[in-house]
């Protein structure tokens, strides 16, 4: 079994492609990586308060870029 194929605590990322895969894939940061984790499960797990953290980590990156 490799850490792909479980998962601790629910089913709620076991999709076709694993948030994880992408994230590591596309080298995205911290902030990103949460987007894609919290849009992959909201319908599943998190319901409207997985939306309200996609919404707060996006306020992260735009605060950073325009700082930048």
């Amino acid at each position: 079994m490799t850490a792909n194929t479980k998962q601790v605590g629910g089913s709620h990322y076991m999709t076709a492609i694993q948030p994880i895969e992408y994230i590591l894939a596309n080298q995205l940061d911290f902030c990103e990586g949460n987007i894609v984790k919290y849009a992959t499960r909201w319908k599943s797990k998190g319901g409207v308060e997985d939306l309200r953290k996609i919404k707060h980590y996006c306020d992260f990156l735009i605060e950073r870029e325009l700082e930048s």
